[in-house]
């Protein structure tokens, strides 16, 4: 689905583009994060591969994530995983 100059860019669509700032370093450790919903202020996103069941998965979440997600789209105050 394209999006022109004259519509507005959905709040997924702007979390998913901050989202795709982090997923190239996800990605070299073998995971991946999806976008759920967005709800209240909170962004629901899925740890997948290898970061799925790693104990540093929140780390990754807290500390890299949520960061670039909140910076790029002020709405969104916090990122959780599902």
């Amino acid at each position: 689905m394209e999006s022109n100059s004259n519509s507005p860019v959905s709040l997924e669509e702007r979390v998913n583009a901050a989202l795709d700032k982090v997923r190239p370093g996800i990605q070299m450790d073998g995971g991946e994060v999806w976008l759920i919903k967005v709800e209240n202020g909170t962004a629901f996103v899925q740890m997948l591969g290898a970061c799925g069941g790693c104990p540093a998965s929140n780390m990754t979440l807290k500390g890299a994530i949520e960061q670039v997600v909140c910076a790029d789209v002020p709405e969104v105050k916090e990122v959780v995983q599902v």
